[in-house]
């Protein structure tokens, strides 16, 4: 498989939320000329959170950006652990409190099963069209959105042959800080987006970096992003 097109900027780590913010801002900005409107896919967990704040101030026509999520917790929006609540209290705030937030379950969803509200994100994204920006994440597993290397049907997520979608993740040993069934978009579905942006920070990150580049693996979901030829990935680094 071909490597994307990998274009990497440093920063000191107290400076890259701020930089970072700039870049997906300008972005944006260039989605709304282009199209008069702009959707930004971002992922959960406590890493973005520093970017949502320094994003969140910038001047841009809010009220044209959509925002939804890459993965999300099979919980209620309001419950702690929700993908959707983080952004509202972290990013849909000052200048960004305008922005449209498409949550991958909805307000007044009664819980399903994780495969009915996979199918029903399935069709609420669909209907968002080509993402300009995804901000995705890593974990010192190599995970990236919720496709975890233990996933049962971790190769059905990264198979490129499936139409873009969200499923259901199987997870053998869920994550002890979050415990909950999951869905995330599979990997057609995240390389459909125009640009991916994807900060690492700590030495920890770096070295499963450094090995995910050298090939893709299904042990390290992370790396099956890194060599495709669909997508321009950029990785912001700490210095």
């Amino acid at each position: 498989m071909a490597t994307a097109h990998l274009a990497t900027e440093e920063r000191a780590a107290a400076d890259l939320p701020a930089a970072l913010a700039q870049d997906i801002a300008t972005r944006l900005q260039a989605a709304l000329d282009a199209r008069g409107q702009a959707l930004l896919v971002v992922s959960g967990g406590q890493s973005p959170i520093a970017l949502f704040q320094a994003l969140r101030v910038l001047p841009l026509a809010w009220h044209q950006v959509t925002i939804t999520l890459a993965d999300e917790r099979c919980v209620p929006n309001n419950h702690a652990d929700s993908n959707a609540l983080l952004v509202r209290n972290h990013l849909l705030k000052d200048q960004a409190q305008a922005a449209h937030l498409v949550p991958m379950i909805a307000d007044d969803t009664l819980l399903g099963s994780p495969v009915h509200l996979a199918a029903q994100a399935t069709t609420r994204l669909r209907a968002l069209g080509q993402a300009d920006v995804l901000v995705l994440g890593m974990g010192t597993d190599g995970h990236t959105a919720s496709l975890f290397p233990n996933a049962v049907n971790l190769p059905l997520a990264m198979d490129l042959m499936q139409s873009p979608a969200c499923l259901a993740i199987e997870l053998t040993h869920p994550p002890p800080n979050a415990p909950h069934a999951r869905i995330t978009q599979n990997l057609s579905m995240l390389l459909n987006a125009r640009q991916i942006i994807l900060p690492i920070s700590g030495d920890d990150k770096r070295a499963v970096l450094e090995r995910a580049k050298m090939g893709p693996r299904l042990t390290l979901p992370i790396s099956k992003l890194l060599h495709q030829d669909r997508t321009p990935i950029t990785l912001w680094l700490t210095t």
